[in-house]
């Protein structure tokens, strides 16, 4: 019960935190899906959808369904605060990957993407998603 309180308690102490936390998850929902969600998923006779690259040599498919879950799944789960602490992990690796493999010889100016990226959603592990969220009404309907 204890992992579970700390899964779902995300009352960030007042209402200014709350709404500010509120604004930056949709903000970076946003922005993910937006900018490399849609990139990666791309169908049609004109579109070309995005290289994934897999620098941990997984399976293509399953490297493939890692990322795109990523960064078009998980920024729903964000943006309403749904099971915010879990749903974010997938994304945190794909950027960390990014950072740390994908453009480790690459200029600051390049690795500051997935760098900031990977540090709002570990900014949103640590905080949860706040009382503006779907965890924050399970908390208080299930574990309170």
């Amino acid at each position: 019960m204890e992992i579970l309180q700390k899964l779902f308690y995300t009352d960030l102490g007042n209402t200014v935190n709350n709404a500010a936390i509120l604004l930056f998850r949709l903000l970076l929902a946003w922005e993910l899906l937006t900018v490399h969600g849609l990139k990666k998923i791309q169908k049609g006779p004109q579109a070309q959808a995005e290289h994934i690259p897999n620098p941990l040599h997984l399976p293509e498919k399953l490297n493939a369904m890692a990322a795109q879950f990523a960064d078009t799944i998980v920024p729903f789960f964000i943006a309403v605060g749904l099971m915010g602490r879990l749903a974010i992990l997938p994304t945190i690796g794909v950027t960390a990957v990014g950072y740390f493999v994908v453009h480790r010889h690459d200029s600051r100016e390049v690795r500051d993407i997935p760098f900031m990226y990977t540090l709002c959603l570990l900014l949103l592990l640590l905080t949860g998603p706040g009382t503006y969220s779907i965890d924050y009404y399970i908390y208080q309907l299930i574990i309170k």
